[in-house]
């Protein structure tokens, strides 16, 4: 069995995400894991102007803030730190999650694919195919339904197969 005593999970704040933060609670709590949270916010672009480079507007960072630190107080039993940074996501995560000596990356993803994953690249993939421990990405939203009869939902992590899907 891999022994996981840290899990990092970079967040973005959307729904895959959310999913994606739910399901490394779930694994925290199981193996009595500590889970990093990360949000990486892309810096501001310098504006060009008729050659002139002028500097780049000045972004209110403190709700991105507020969201990553609304997320440690959504389970009390799961030990979470946060960190935010700034610079490009892929290149972030992976060096956070390799400073952090983490066991597993869990991160949702878009699922984009087609002309869609070609212009807006793929933050996931790129941690995927670069990471130097495993990645578990969970591509939609998982159900907080269960299913009656007293049977585990897919989202339990003895089924990590069908919460990724």
């Amino acid at each position: 069995m891999l022994p996981i005593q840290t899990i990092f999970h970079p967040t973005d704040f959307s729904a895959a995400s959310d999913s994606a933060f739910r399901l490394a609670c779930s694994l925290a709590r199981d193996y009595g894991a500590r889970i990093v949270v990360v949000h990486v916010a892309e810096p501001p672009v310098p504006i060009y102007n008729d050659g002139l480079v002028l500097p780049p507007p000045q972004t209110n960072t403190e709700p991105l803030r507020g969201k990553l630190h609304e997320l440690m107080r959504r389970d009390p039993k799961v030990q979470v730190e946060e960190q935010f940074v700034e610079g490009n996501a892929a290149l972030e995560i992976l060096r956070l999650a390799e400073e952090a000596k983490c066991d597993l990356i869990v991160m949702g993803t878009h699922g984009r694919t087609g002309l869609g994953r070609l212009l807006m690249g793929s933050v996931a993939e790129q941690v995927v195919r670069k990471a130097r421990c495993p990645v578990l990405t969970v591509k939609t939203p998982m159900s907080d339904s269960r299913p009656s009869g007293g049977h585990a939902s897919s989202e339990t992590p003895g089924n990590l197969a069908s919460a990724a899907k």
